[in-house]
């Protein structure tokens, strides 16, 4: 199963993600711990992605959609995949599909966790308290919703007409949305299995 993660930053997609990633056995592409992998590895890549998420903006497709393709060709994801963070974008999506569609695979369920922005920049500013991170100032954090409005909400309607999008209320407690995730999941494995039996 191929599942795709859509939500603002702060909403706790990775959380949930890594959680159900566990219990499942299926592997995770997060564009964004690829991304920092790379920053603190020092690599060039690393370090022209630092001045983009620093900034608060997105990191051009073409490494981004090389380093997908790599992690989703892995043995981790042969029996099922959680993609956190991709794609950002319509142009990401629709190039994600066309590598699907050559794979022989497609995408089950795209989950989108929502939050009022009060919430999320509560989150995130606890967040950047307890782990230091450099892209969560109160800046880069208004910056960052700006672009998820503008550049990957638009997502939401490209997923519900292609018929894979589930909308979750993000506001809860953890344990509440990963039982809203859980029975989306169950939901849609049982109308994978009906229509494998033809029914």
């Amino acid at each position: 199963m191929i599942v795709v993660f859509l939500g603002p930053p702060g909403v706790g997609k990775g959380t949930q993600c890594q959680r159900i990633a566990a219990e499942q056995g299926w592997g995770v592409v997060s564009t964004g711990e690829i991304l920092r992998q790379a920053m603190l590895a020092g690599t060039p890549l690393g370090i022209s992605v630092r001045q983009y998420l620093d900034a608060g903006r997105l990191v051009p497709d073409e490494p981004v959609f090389s380093l997908v393709e790599q992690r989703l060709s892995s043995v981790v994801c042969r029996d099922g995949c959680i993609l956190d963070g991709f794609p950002r974008t319509v142009q990401q999506a629709q190039m994600f599909d066309d590598l699907l569609r050559r794979t022989g695979r497609r995408i089950d369920a795209t989950i989108c966790l929502c939050a009022d922005d009060v919430e999320l920049r509560r989150r995130l500013l606890h967040r950047a308290t307890k782990e230091g991170r450099s892209d969560d100032t109160p800046a880069t954090i208004d910056q960052r919703l700006d672009v998820y409005r503008h550049q990957t909400a638009p997502l939401i309607r490209f997923y519900r007409e292609a018929g894979s999008l589930f909308e979750i209320d993000g506001m809860g407690t953890p344990d509440q949305v990963y039982q809203l995730i859980q029975n989306v999941l169950r939901a849609v494995g049982e109308r994978d299995l009906t229509s494998a039996r033809g029914e």
